[in-house]
């Protein structure tokens, strides 16, 4: 077209915004042919959506519609498809029937388009689209396209501005309502034609880059899809980085895809620098310090002068707030002040809150109400001690402890504890009194691994409600016992997230035994273990097992205490029975049956969770078990129950019911707290 015409077509279409006025509302954008991820990048991208509810003028909806072709092209090339072919259409009420202002990709130049793209974009390395034909009707010049946008602002104004009583006004015609579908044909998506990807430098020697390198995505043959390329391009730009090589930087980054052959050509070489080592660390405690520098020092455990690596200061921050000493825990390494090669390492820490005071209430079918109370000190002095104390008080059950802890860095990273607690229960069945003081030493001994070595001395007096004849004038027959004994616990959890684990396997291993003579009134072991597993069922759903399997080795069951027996029954046992129902059992003053504690316990579980939304979901369960001294008398619950995830945890509260002849009919159980 001349460009006087041009010209004059321009003036035409901007001195229209002073005339009559089409105002139409976008209804709907539909987007057909392609999956969810796909449809979801279109509308994104798309105009239009944006313009769905609002009220435009004709031009302006012209506009979007032959924009709506660039853009749905646009958004496919991230997944690999260059060359697809794009047909819009929309319907509107009103008069004007069906148009199409369809664009097919087939109609593009058929030359080769090779592009060039810098790896730091945000999208993806993409290249450049196919030029459009200036002559083309569905291509309007930059001087028209100008115009139509004036044309369309100017209208949207007058139709804003515009009042009916004045004869000037601009006049709309009546509102059409339009409906718009884009269908799409990917076609053939590009692949990778050539791949060179390599590091120079010391990193080419480097054995978990040489694997980064090797599991490079996508691979010769592959989609080239664009998220794909820019996360292992990432990965390996991380890697180079925790690894010590800070300079490290591209040499080359290209991605050439040619259109024609639907083939794209990937160049991405990094040059690695050298590897540096760890240097000097240096702490900062602000506004205040609370911990003296040289038991913070005990938890660096790599020498100055090693490799760096970021996993060194990953372990040195989880040993930091494992203390819970600090609000806030800043770890920066500084490249950029590195002598000789060695990075230092600047730490620095805010004060925690001195102490935490807690108080609650408490409701239990077996204990009663009551209250519960305590203090903890985070940090005594300043080397790191901790103190606690916590009293729960229920009308049936009474416990008070007393805690203190020191650091122990030494071999591996934990604490020495010692504490003591005095337990009074006088429920239905059975009046005790318990005294327990407990020197332990606990260490992490890997990221999966926790170990509790311990010694116990625990005194305990206890009486059967049945051996009370409730006559005032004859003492209750106590039995009491003492024991001394030694204790190793250890822990081992592999999670994937342990509030919510949707994969993940935890297990708990504990033996101890006394011997008759050496502070204890009878020889005993004891071993118990516990096992918790979890997996993922599709998006909201898992399911869960867990077993439990418990033997003491004696010949004086009689003399051991309750709370060195085992029982079965309530919560996190057989649910659909009491708290500690099943079991061998005495009968009380009141005809009910009560338990004595067993010699062995085995218990097993098996849930299935299914979750409706990110937050609420429902369960159905099956318990199983027995604690027993000689054959098991195995007994099944089954049950359902409501999941809500909170910030803390899962809330789970279930409803179970005993099949066989449970002391009542259903069981309500209520809890809340991480799985693992």
């Amino acid at each position: 077209m001349p460009h006087f015409p041009r010209l004059i077509l321009a003036a035409a279409l901007a001195l229209s915004a002073c005339g009559v006025a089409q105002a139409a509302t976008v209804t709907a954008v539909e987007v057909r042919g392609l999956d969810e991820t796909m449809t979801l990048n279109v509308r994104t991208s798309l105009s239009l959506v944006d313009a769905i509810g609002k009220e435009v003028s004709g031009r302006r909806l012209g506009y979007l519609l032959r924009e709506a072709e660039k853009e749905t092209r646009e958004a496919l090339e991230p997944f690999g498809y260059y060359s697809p072919t794009i047909k819009v259409e929309d319907t509107r009420s009103g008069g004007n029937g069906t148009r199409n202002a369809a664009a097919d990709a087939a109609a593009a130049p058929a030359q080769d388009a090779n592009a060039g793209a810098d790896a730091n974009s945000a999208a993806a390395d993409r290249a450049a689209p196919n030029r459009v034909d200036p002559t083309s009707a569905d291509a309007p010049s930059e001087a028209i396209a100008r115009a139509e946008r004036a044309d369309a602002a100017a209208q949207e104004a007058a139709l804003a501005s515009s009042d009916p009583n004045d004869p000037n006004a601009a006049t709309p015609r009546s509102n059409a309502k339009v409906s718009v579908v884009i269908t799409v044909d990917k076609g053939e998506p590009v692949r990778v034609r050539r791949s060179d990807v390599a590091i120079l430098g010391a990193g080419s020697e480097d054995r978990y880059l040489k694997e980064d390198l090797a599991a490079f995505q996508p691979q010769i043959g592959n989609v080239f899809d664009h998220e794909i390329y820019e996360a292992s391009k990432t990965k390996i730009t991380r890697r180079l980085a925790e690894r010590g090589y800070f300079d490290a930087d591209f040499t080359s980054r290209r991605v050439e895809v040619t259109r024609a052959e639907r083939a794209a050509d990937i160049d991405l070489v990094w040059s690695s620098g050298d590897r540096y080592d760890m240097g000097p660390i240096s702490f900062e405690q602000t506004p205040q310090r609370i911990i003296r520098d040289s038991l913070l020092d005990k938890l660096v455990y790599w020498e100055q002068g090693s490799y760096y690596h970021q996993g060194k200061l990953d372990r040195f921050r989880e040993s930091l707030a494992r203390l819970d000493y600090f609000a806030s825990i800043d770890i920066q390494p500084q490249p950029e002040n590195a002598v000789g090669g060695e990075v230092p390492v600047k730490v620095t820490l805010t004060p925690a809150k001195r102490s935490i005071y807690t108080a609650g209430v408490s409701f239990g079918t077996d204990s009663g109400a009551g209250v519960r109370m305590g203090v903890e000190r985070r940090y005594v002095n300043d080397r790191g001690h901790k103190a606690l104390a916590q009293v729960d008080w229920a009308e049936k059950r009474k416990t008070a402890t007393l805690q203190y802890r020191i650091p122990a860095f030494t071999w591996l990273d934990g604490w020495y504890t010692f504490s003591a607690q005095l337990a009074d229960e006088q429920t239905d069945y059975i009046d005790s009194r318990r005294v327990e003081i407990v020197a332990s030493r606990s260490g992490q001994i890997n990221r999966r691994w926790n170990a509790t070595a311990s010694v116990h001395v625990l005194r305990e007096r206890w009486a059967y409600a049945i051996d009370d004849d409730d006559d005032a004038s004859t003492p209750v027959d106590y039995r009491s016992a003492t024991f001394t004994y030694p204790s190793l616990r250890a822990e081992y959890v592999d999670a994937d997230d342990r509030i919510y684990p949707r994969n993940a396997f935890g297990a708990t291993v504990m033996l101890r035994g006394g011997v008759e003579g050496a502070g204890s009134d009878a020889s005993f072991a004891q071993a118990h273990a516990s096992a918790r597993w979890y997996r993922g069922l599709g998006e909201r759903s898992r399911l869960i097992a867990r077993g439990e399997l418990g033997h003491t080795f004696t010949d004086a069951l009689i003399d051991m205490p309750p709370s060195l027996r085992f029982f079965a029954g309530g919560d996190r046992s057989i649910r659909g029975y009491a708290w500690r129902e099943v079991g061998p059992r005495i009968p009380g003053n009141d005809g009910k049956q009560y338990a004595l504690g067993a010699k062995n316990v085995a218990t097993g579980s098996l849930e299935f969770e299914q979750y409706f939304n990110d937050s609420w979901g429902a369960a159905v369960f099956v318990d199983s078990g027995s604690a027993f001294d000689g054959t098991p008398d195995w007994h099944t619950g089954v049950g359902v129950g409501v999941r809500w995830r909170s910030p803390v945890g899962p809330l789970r509260v279930d409803i179970a019911r005993g099949l066989n002849d449970p002391d009542s009919g259903f069981q309500l159980y209520l809890n809340i707290g991480a799985d693992l």
